[in-house]
């Protein structure tokens, strides 16, 4: 047991990594995108709101604060690099340990190594744990001893809301900073310095600006992404020049683009992105924009996104956003979730930007939601009441004795087919609940439901 803490111990100078994605960042096999990582605040490429002056992050840097910080956002945009300048510039240890791999038997022996530090040298430790959402409970709670007595100053990452990802009593004792996705400016700079840094390609290669532009679009936001390709055609490049020519070798859009084949969509299925993108998808078949509509929908579809799911987000929709506007949205929804179910992708993606456009198009109504909405509220409200007794089952033997039926008018017998009657309890009696727009085919609905309601209700 003795043994276990050391697996955890930084080799070295005050500050250096103990393994993981910041080990030994010097050696001429790191990949680019290590190599090139900020070691300070001002290096950092982007991120303004959290490198302004008086800003946590800074007071934490410079003023050597012991405090624990949970960096949400994208990949590639420094969480793990954050973690780093912490570090480095505070003259912290730094251990760093992996949600996927680390069990509560490794964060336990972490926390306890870092504990015997700070009791026999003074010297603190930032703890970085990335991508803490893997976390079980049990293993998140392991590390609340560490931050509740200081022993560490806890760092860790994710790329899911920390909200719904980690527990409330780590989330109650962390500051929490959100990261942005890169700019495409960012992006280019990073690929500019890498080009030039001794740290990186030192000038041995000429990157062109077209060349530039595509690995800059193909990066979506990464800068690791960003580096990766660069690395990739960098080394393409190299093989295509020439044996013996002083020239340096070119990436050029071609080579640019044999090195990265295409962009990789950022979606993850079980996390924070697929609830964006599935919310902008709804939103835009909600506002209309049948061409936003079909970007999202085809980022779902790239991503590998179940059609099912697709589907029924649809079906929903339908009703929830359309209803009587066009009565036919629902049919088409239903249709397409049978077709999806029926004959499955890829051949599925052309029924599902059918409905898609379909829905999109169609004129819009949320008069069905607003309806159940408000007879649900009053039902939960307590507006229950007796149900009238002409409306009561009198089928059963007995019943007619009590009145059930008595006085009721059949619909067919009436002129038009609708009868002065009433129907609701008396508690709703005067309930308006649906309220037809004068959109789309409702607008007849709303012509006749309004003829019918004053019939019914004798007005």
């Amino acid at each position: 047991m003795d043994d276990e803490p050391q697996l955890f111990d930084t080799p070295g100078s005050r500050g250096s990594a103990s393994g993981g994605s910041l080990a030994d960042a010097g050696h001429a096999s790191t990949p680019l995108a290590v190599r090139m990582r900020p070691r300070t605040l001002e290096e950092l490429v982007g991120q303004e709101q959290l490198r302004a002056p008086g800003s946590p992050l800074r007071q934490l840097v410079e003023g050597d604060q012991s405090l624990s910080l949970l960096l949400w956002g994208p990949p590639g945009t420094g969480k793990t690099t954050i973690a780093s300048i912490i570090s480095q510039q505070t003259g912290r240890r730094f251990v760093e340990i992996s949600a996927v791999s680390a069990g509560v038997k490794e964060v336990r022996a972490a926390i306890d190594s870092a504990r015997r530090q700070l009791v026999a040298t003074g010297e603190e430790t930032v703890l970085f744990v990335d991508e803490v959402h893997r976390f079980s409970k049990a293993q998140q709670d392991a590390l609340l001893p560490g931050v509740e007595n200081r022993w560490v100053s806890l760092v860790a990452a994710t790329t899911e809301n920390p909200s719904f990802s980690v527990i409330s009593p780590l989330l109650s004792r962390s500051l929490l900073l959100r990261l942005q996705s890169l700019t495409d400016d960012d992006i280019a700079a990073v690929l500019d310095l890498a080009v030039t840094d001794e740290r990186g390609l030192d000038g041995e290669v000429v990157l062109e600006d077209a060349a530039r532009d595509h690995i800059v679009r193909l990066a979506g936001g990464d800068a690791r992404r960003s580096l990766t390709y660069l690395e990739a055609a960098a080394g393409a490049a190299r093989t295509k020049a020439s044996t013996g020519s002083t020239a340096k070798p070119v990436i050029d859009v071609e080579t640019a683009e044999t090195a990265a084949d295409q962009a990789a969509v950022r979606y993850d299925r079980d996390g924070d992105q697929h609830y964006d993108v599935v919310s902008a998808f709804i939103k835009s078949v909600r506002g209309s924009d049948a061409d936003a509509a079909l970007h999202y929908l085809a980022r779902m579809m790239e991503a590998g996104e179940d059609p099912r799911f697709i589907a029924r987000r649809l079906m929903i929709l339908a009703s929830e956003d359309i209803g009587l506007a066009d009565p036919t949205a629902l049919t088409t929804a239903v249709a397409a979730a049978q077709t999806v179910q029926l004959i499955g992708m890829p051949e599925a993606q052309l029924t599902l930007a059918h409905a898609t456009i379909a829905l999109a198009v169609a004129p819009k109504s949320n008069a069905v939601t607003t309806a159940i909405g408000e007879a649900i509220g009053d039902v939960r409200a307590g507006k229950i009441g007796q149900v009238p007794p002409h409306l009561r089952d009198a089928h059963y033997s007995g019943a007619k004795a009590l009145g059930h039926g008595k006085g009721y008018v059949y619909s067919h017998d009436a002129p038009y087919g609708v009868a002065e009657q009433q129907y609701a309890p008396d508690v709703v009696l005067d309930a308006s609940y649906y309220r037809p727009t004068e959109l789309g085919a409702e607008a007849a609905v709303k012509q006749r439901w309004e003829r019918v309601r004053r019939i019914i209700r004798g007005r």
